[in-house]
């Protein structure tokens, strides 16, 4: 359950839970016992941000816990709780800072979060109880979200193949009242998709391009569109064992993608969605596609393979043409495209890519509204020379090195009218280390700046 909004279900004996930081904890401590402010100075409780007392009561119970935060404002404030409580129920009291109980909500529902696809959770979350409010209900969709995509990027690539991401796309589908549709193996040649099919063809599992449209006609046309990679193994040009061993979240892209979706049905947004997810595995066998080879796309350019582990850019080119055909308002696309974005940016920034000055500062100014940091990076597109082809209209890769991640965004340029408000994400997708509601392992980012743009 870990957040309790129904009334029905609350227990009047939940223990409180009072917020404060540390230039406030004297003012809290003046409020309670003799007892209770030894306890507390007993363990140097200081109230730093993501720490906590618990101070027990005369039968040795938990009867009150303060939690250190850094402000009022942090939707990450009480996530470290959950899984470090001791389990039952407890509920937001009146402390010197006031936790927003949308806030609350958000950071507990991830706090609690834990993958058990393959084996059991640690410990069983502590449970929140709160009122049950229009955004309360908003904060944990979100949080249902965000979990979507870990899952989605935690489960490796044997469980989670373009099978099991059409799978995916068809449940929201399902779910919402959209449509479904998609296009497999030899159909994508048939359909105008060469450059999908050239990127997946030699796997046992055949490539996808997944199709979700929801919402009125009327309204304006978005498309989303993720990057889903099941599995990359670099191809011909293959990666070694360390640079392949998280490749299971190559599919990142599309896990943010289908989330986002997700949320735009969710929250009925007046939007025509068009969600579109070129599913693949990048595998070697006799017929992959090779270094060299020219791959044409749907758009009719053609693209000299300078390395099969830029592959990430060849089958969203596809996926992008085909959105554009619609003329919508709006693109936006994820994708855990380049290593250069992390060597510029770290693991837990991502970069992003606009064409249009109004939809970068939407995005911008939401990622900070909702405290979801993404760093806009130029589409210079003086670098176009850095993959210029003898043969091609361009090469899929840059060449000397330089400007990895303004590269790949710039090859993607090429598949959108300049006309057309377009955003690229270029995202890890991953946490390295584990921070407070954010466990290692797969997690969503940009996405809910882009949510907060959208609406």
């Amino acid at each position: 359950m870990t957040v309790i909004t129904d009334r029905k279900a609350f227990d009047k004996s939940a223990t409180p839970l009072l917020a404060t930081d540390a230039k406030r904890l004297p003012k809290l401590l003046e409020k309670l016992t003799p007892a209770q402010r030894r306890w507390v100075a007993s363990g140097d409780f200081e109230a730093k941000p993501h720490t906590h007392c618990t101070v027990p009561g005369a039968k040795g119970e938990v009867e009150l816990v303060i939690a250190g935060v850094r402000d009022a404002d942090d939707p990450w404030a009480l996530a470290h709780l959950p899984l470090k409580l001791p389990a039952g129920r407890y509920a937001l009291g009146k402390g010197p800072v006031t936790i927003g109980e949308d806030k609350a909500a958000f950071g507990w529902a991830l706090g609690s979060y834990q993958f058990t696809r393959y084996r059991k959770g640690r410990r069983k979350p502590a449970d929140l109880q709160l009122a049950a409010s229009d955004k309360v209900a908003q904060a944990l969709g979100v949080a249902d979200a965000v979990k979507l995509v870990r899952d989605l990027v935690n489960t490796p690539a044997e469980d989670m193949g373009p099978a099991e991401l059409s799978d995916i796309v068809r449940e929201q589908a399902d779910l919402f009242g959209a449509e479904f549709d998609e296009w497999v193996g030899d159909e994508l040649l048939a359909q105008n998709f060469p450059a999908i099919h050239a990127v997946g063809r030699a796997a046992a599992r055949p490539p996808r391009l997944l199709e979700l449209n929801w919402g009125n006609p009327k309204h304006p046309r978005l498309a989303i569109v993720g990057k889903g990679v099941c599995f990359d193994t670099g191809g011909l040009d293959i990666k070694g064992a360390e640079g392949m061993r998280l490749m299971k979240k190559d599919m990142g892209g599309a896990a943010h993608a289908i989330a986002l979706a997700r949320l735009v049905m969710q929250r009925k947004l007046p939007y025509r969605l068009q969600l579109l997810v070129p599913a693949v595995e990048n595998s070697i066998a006799g017929n992959a596609y090779r270094p060299g080879d020219i791959v044409r796309t749907r758009k009719g350019l053609t693209v000299e393979i300078g390395n099969t582990d830029a592959e990430g850019r060849v089958i969203l080119c596809d996926a992008l043409a085909y959105a554009v055909e619609e003329k919508p308002k709006l693109v936006i696309d994820f994708a855990t495209l380049t290593g250069a974005a992390r060597v510029a940016l770290g693991p837990e920034l991502p970069a992003f890519f606009a064409n249009d000055e109004k939809l970068a500062r939407k995005l911008a100014d939401g990622a900070e509204a909702v405290e979801d940091p993404v760093w806009r990076m130029p589409l210079w597109r003086s670098y176009r020379r850095l993959f210029e082809s003898e043969v091609a209209d361009f090469n899929n890769s840059g060449k000397g090195g330089f400007a990895g991640a303004i590269v790949g965004a710039l090859f993607l340029d090429w598949f959108v009218p300049e006309a057309t408000p377009w955003a690229h994400f270029d995202t890890f997708a991953w946490n390295d280390v584990s921070r407070p509601g954010r466990p290692a392992g797969g997690d969503a980012m940009g996405l809910r700046a882009a949510l907060a743009a959208l609406e």
